[in-house]
């Protein structure tokens, strides 16, 4: 027995040099400023029917290994990124039916503008926009807008609660029908209609309305990546899709239903918001290919070692630098992600340091997929039976052409022939093809 259709969508790390170091990457470094392999990559998952694609953005260039650039700088780690509405833009056009997903902070762009660039982005797609709403994590991002840092962690959200508020009022600040376009009277937009919000919070005000006119979607859809309590609260309360990334079957269902729950708290329909689970497929001729491909992550060298151990530092704000690689893994907080820092903390055990990042880089998702797409397919749906839903967000740590077609013209074939994922889309807009089922 097979688990119900299941949503698929792309997390884009970042619009900017990929796999260029790697084989049959093309001539990516030279070419990654006309977005070409970015806009193929929204084509091709388009016509393998994935919900969205979601572009992650960091605004800070990493200096998180010996408080310095150089390691973030030669091995071109999250460096370089363009501004991701621009992209989202440019993958609208060259699409018709993918829902566009960009990453804008709540500390980097006031309320408004990401109502105006949202709403904008819905309109010029004819209702495929989001947004994915994440609070920022690293003070060096704070201080390029002027800030010493960024505030607390449960700080921030209780903001970002605020700064989401005034965006839907800002959407909704538009009712339907509010453009009337009567030739006959000469009345474009019909003023009882359109309204100003007069928000003034604790942390942001704006008067209102939008002076970009209606979104086709009402509210574009909202994403949002809730690991810890404040933010699986916030996911409950506002988000359209969840960005998840516990490990394991056993956490994912367990973070699932404590979504859900929270969702009915607060007297919404667990059934509008689709939670979705990282997941990083390993795809090869043979599932032997396969696990060999996978084995390699588990293998390398220290100074691999000490790149991984820089990237977990971009994420949790930790500078490992200092630590002793064959010494086991101790207490450790952050301000930064601290979902991530928890899923590294339970995989680390009582593992060195060494031992402990090569574990949790060598299985990149929610669950491992490893094999032939005919056996990734089976351990999909084996999951998402067991799990109960929603999908999977696929992020790999290459993006080539030849990694993208191993998963649109491999992998989702195999789980379209298990009824596992839509062979057509059955609407036009984002948040409809979304709640299909």
């Amino acid at each position: 027995m097979s688990a119900a259709p299941f949503h698929l969508a792309w997390f884009l790390q970042g619009s900017s040099i990929q796999a260029w170091g790697e084989q049959w990457s093309g001539n990516i470094s030279e070419e990654w400023m006309s977005a070409e392999m970015f806009l193929d990559l929204a084509r091709s998952i388009e016509r393998a029917c994935f919900d969205y694609l979601l572009i992650e953005d960091s605004i800070y260039i990493g200096q998180n290994w010996q408080n310095s650039r150089d390691m973030f700088l030669r091995n071109g780690m999250s460096v370089p990124r363009q501004e991701p509405s621009v992209i989202a833009a440019l993958m609208a056009a060259a699409t018709s039916r993918l829902g566009i997903v960009p990453t804008l902070s709540t500390f980097a762009y006031h309320p408004y503008l990401t109502a105006r660039i949202v709403g904008t982005l819905d309109q010029v797609s004819g209702g495929r926009a989001g947004w994915n709403m994440v609070t920022g994590s690293s003070d060096y991002s704070g201080q390029n807008f002027g800030l010493d840092r960024l505030p607390e962690h449960d700080t921030r959200y209780e903001m970002a609660a605020e700064y989401i508020d005034v965006v839907t009022r800002l959407w909704d600040s538009w009712e339907p029908g509010a453009i009337v376009a009567d030739r006959k009277t000469g009345v474009l937009i019909d003023p009882a209609r359109v309204h100003t919000i007069d928000f003034k919070g604790e942390y942001y005000a704006s008067r209102g309305p939008l002076n970009s006119g209606p979104c086709p979607q009402g509210r574009p859809v909202i994403a949002q990546a809730g690991g810890s309590a404040k933010g699986r609260e916030t996911a409950a309360r506002y988000a359209d899709t969840v960005v998840a990334h516990p490990k394991g079957v056993q956490a994912m269902k367990d973070y699932r239903q404590d979504v859900r729950m929270r969702m009915r708290a607060a007297g919404r329909d667990p059934d509008s918001c689709k939670v979705l689970f990282m997941a990083t497929p390993v795809l090869a001729n043979t599932d032997e290919e396969a696990q060999a491909r996978a084995a390699q992550r588990g293998v390398a060298t220290t100074e691999e070692v000490h790149r991984r151990l820089a990237q977990m530092g971009w994420t949790t704000n930790i500078d490992f630098s200092g630590y002793d690689l064959d010494a086991p893994v101790g207490e450790l907080t952050t301000n930064g992600h601290q979902s991530s820092l928890a899923n590294f903390l339970k995989k680390a055990g009582g593992r060195t340091l060494r031992e402990a990042i090569l574990a949790y880089t060598s299985h990149g998702g929610s669950v491992d997929l490893v094999g032939t797409p005919e056996t990734v397919a089976a351990q999909m749906d084996e999951a998402m039976q067991e799990v109960g839903g929603d999908g999977f967000l696929l992020v790999l740590p290459n993006v080539s052409r030849k990694t993208v077609t191993e998963v649109t013209d491999g992998l989702v074939p195999a789980l379209q022939q298990r009824g596992l994922v839509r062979r057509a889309y059955a609407h036009k807009q984002f948040r409809d093809n979304l709640l299909e089922f």
